[in-house]
C-alpha cells in the first residue's frame, strides 16, 4: 500500500510516519518512509544518527540538471519532464535498522528558472515510488498535495490526514479534503494525534463528520519523549505501538492481513 501522511505544520505528521514505518518492520514488511515535509525531521525521530550526512535529493543540483537537460543556476526555459529517475531510490536511500529513508527536500516557492526542472524531477521521482515500488511507501508531506500530480495521487491507497483537537487543525483537514478532490484523490482518513482524553476524541468526531476516523493517538510519555528526541521512534516499548497498531488494521482493512498484533 502507499500511503500519503498529511495535515497542519506540528500535528505530528512525521511522528505518525516513522512508527508506522516501525510497526510495518516489525511485522515483516518492506517499507520505504519518504520525508517531503520541509522540516525534514523523519531522521532523527528514526533515531539516524547527525553524523551520517543525508543529502535531500531537491538539493542534487548538478544530478537534476544532468536528468533534465539542463544548467546549474541557468534559467530553463525548456527541459525534460519526466526525467530518468528509477535508479534514485537505490543510491540515495539509508536503511535504519530495516526501514528505508528518502529525504526529499522541498521547492521554495516563489522560485523561478531553476525552481522548475527541480519540481519535475520530484514529482517524478514521487510518481515512480509510488507507482512502481512493489513494497510499503509512507510519503510524510506538508499542509498540501502540491508535490502530487492527478497520476501520481491517484497511484495512493490512501491520504490519512492528521489532527489535532483544534479548530486550526480542523480547518486544515476540510482544505486538504477540497485539494485530494481536486485531483481525484477520494480515499482520505483522518487519524486524531496528541489526545489527551475522551473529550478530545469527542471534538474531532463532531467537528470532522464526513471524515473516515482511523483511530486516535493518545499523547503518551513515550510520545513527549520522542518529540523531546529524548528517545527515537525505533526504541519505544512495543505496548506503547498499540494505538498505532490499530490505525494500521483499519487502514488496510480486508486488503492486506497484516501479524500487526
Amino acid at each position: 500500500m502507499k500511503v500519503a501522511v498529511t495535515g497542519k505544520g506540528g500535528v505530528g505528521k512525521s511522528t505518525l510516519s516513522a512508527l508506522m514505518a516501525r510497526v510495518l518492520r516489525d511485522a515483516g514488511r518492506k517499507v520505504l518512509l519518504i520525508d517531503a515535509d520541509p522540516d525534514m525531521n523523519a531522521a532523527t525521530i528514526l533515531g539516524v544518527p547527525p553524523e551520517r550526512s543525508i543529502t535531500p535529493i531537491v538539493e542534487l543540483k548538478e544530478l537534476i540538471a544532468e536528468r533534465t537537460g539542463t544548467e546549474v543556476g541557468k534559467s530553463a526555459p525548456f527541459f525534460k519532464m519526466n526525467p530518468k529517475v528509477s535508479d534514485i531510490p537505490e543510491k540515495y536511500c539509508i536503511d535504519q535498522d530495516g526501514i528505508k529513508l528518502l529525504v526529499m527536500g522541498t521547492i521554495l516557492k516563489g522560485g523561478g528558472g531553476c525552481a522548475c526542472p527541480e519540481n519535475a524531477f520530484l514529482k517524478s521521482l514521487l510518481a515512480h515510488l509510488v507507482i512502481n515500488r512493489k513494497e510499503w511507501v509512507i510519503l510524510d508531506m506538508e499542509a498540501g498535495i502540491e508535490h502530487l500530480g492527478r497520476g501520481t495521487a491517484l497511484g495512493v491507497g490512501r491520504m490519512l490526514i492528521v489532527a489535532e483537537p483544534s479548530r486550526t487543525s480542523v480547518e486544515t483537514a476540510f482544505r486538504i479534503k477540497k485539494l485530494a478532490a481536486d485531483v481525484g484523490m477520494e480515499r482520505l482518513g483522518v487519524v486524531g494525534n496528541k489526545i489527551q482524553g475522551p473529550e478530545e476524541e469527542d471534538f474531532l468526531k463532531e467537528r470532522l463528520q464526513g471524515f473516515e476516523i482511523l483511530g486516535f493517538l493518545p499523547y503518551t510519555e513515550a510520545i513527549r519523549r520522542i518529540n523531546m528526541s529524548d528517545i527515537d521512534a525505533l526504541s519505544i516499548d512495543g505496548e506503547a505501538l498499540e494505538p498505532v497498531r490499530g490505525i494500521l488494521r483499519s487502514l488496510v482493512g480486508t486488503e492486506e492481513q497484516l501479524p500487526i498484533g
